[in-house]
């Protein structure tokens, strides 16, 4: 199918892998893409900000930027529709962006259906942490844009819950989770998970944070030091030195290594070596892209009890402890580290429920082209009757 896929992305992080990810699925499944997107995060390493456009943003008044944020997206409705001229696209596949009803404008003005991926509510998103100056204008830009696209796609159901109230009709939403790419879920089939390994390696992915608590994670090390024990943690933080000198301060520096910022294929050679995986936070809508690498490799997973995160994984396939708390966190970890062969079973149960609930970039490929698909028919029956 011939697919024309926008997104305003411009930094190399966690975005842009998703971005990456789906569109590799969709292309080696043979369908043919056109962009509409920026071009600056081809060109940079993984963890770039967005350069100019994050200067940007840092200089200007909120609501100044918040107008540019609108004006931009008449430039891309331009660069739309053009695209849609010379392309001659069968859907418009989108990831949804604050200010962004370009892809609704030209979805109806050329009669192509519109998917809209949704990755988290912005508004509430950007009031709570970036801030939004604009924000009832916002709400009313963003709910105009979930409501204009032919098909929602949240990637969690508690996300899905904010596309309802906003007025998207049930048959007009889908939840697709995050998933993991197929090459990576081959391997790691058919590399058996490793029971008597001589360490035991505790793993964390992504920006370190205060709040998660890795303080604990330490201290619970510190406290087992008898253990064949090592925590990696890949990804940077501002309280890095901290939980250095902790760990020297405990004597455990040994056990403990920060690897920084990587590469992204050099993330998924570390998270191969994670026998047991944290992921001590969560947003409560998020669908955490480490999370499924963690499933994919049989990592025995440390995670708070929430709902988005028990719609992908169960009792039977994780430890739980109480999001927000952090000795909770630490008792969850204890016991993964001192009954680490009695959770085994915990272990072959995630990394098969990857493939049993399809969290898989090529299965999440064929989704969105199956979706664009009926789409297509149902558009074609509107211009038969008329």
């Amino acid at each position: 199918m011939k697919i024309l896929y926008h997104h305003r992305i411009a930094s190399k992080d966690g975005q842009f892998v998703h971005v990456e990810e789906l569109t590799n699925a969709l292309l080696e499944q043979g369908h043919e893409l056109k962009f509409v997107a920026p071009t600056v995060n081809e060109q940079s390493e993984f963890g770039h900000d967005g350069g100019f456009v994050s200067k940007l943003k840092a200089a200007l008044p909120a609501f100044i930027y918040e107008l540019l944020e609108l004006t931009y997206s008449l430039w891309v409705f331009i660069k739309l529709a053009v695209a849609i001229k010379q392309f001659k696209p069968e859907f418009i596949y989108e990831r949804y962006n604050l200010y962004q009803p370009a892809g609704v404008w030209a979805s109806k003005l050329f009669g192509i259906p519109l998917i809209l991926e949704i990755n988290a509510p912005l508004v509430e998103e950007r009031s709570r942490y970036s801030g939004l100056s604009l924000k009832r204008f916002a709400k009313k830009i963003e709910n105009y844009t979930w409501r204009g696209a032919d098909k929602c796609l949240p990637v969690t159901d508690v996300l899905a819950d904010h596309v309802r109230a906003a007025g998207v009709p049930e048959q007009n939403i889908e939840v697709i989770h995050n998933g993991v790419r197929q090459p990576f879920i081959d391997e790691m089939l058919a590399t058996p998970i490793q029971q008597d390994k001589p360490e035991i390696i505790i793993g964390f992915t992504g920006f370190i944070h205060p709040w998660h608590g890795m303080d604990k994670a330490i201290e619970a090390i510190a406290e087992h030091k008898e253990l064949p024990l090592k925590l990696v943690c890949i990804g940077d933080g501002a309280i890095l030195p901290e939980l250095k000198q902790q760990a020297a301060d405990l004597g455990i520096a040994d056990k403990v290594e920060f690897k920084g910022l990587v590469i992204r294929d050099k993330v998924l050679d570390y998270v191969k070596e994670f026998d047991i995986a944290l992921q001590p936070d969560v947003t409560a809508y998020a669908s955490p892209l480490k999370m499924f690498e963690y499933m994919a490799v049989g990592s025995l997973i440390i995670a708070p009890r929430t709902p988005n995160i028990e719609e992908i994984l169960s009792d039977d396939t994780a430890l739980f402890f109480d999001k927000g708390d952090a000795s909770a966190f630490k008792a969850a970890l204890t016991e993964a580290i001192t009954n680490y062969q009695q959770h085994q079973a915990k272990r072959q149960a995630v990394k098969q429920s990857v493939i049993d609930k399809g969290f898989v970039w090529h299965e999440n490929s064929k989704r969105v082209v199956g979706l664009g698909q009926i789409l297509i028919k149902g558009t074609d029956n509107v211009k038969a009757q008329g």
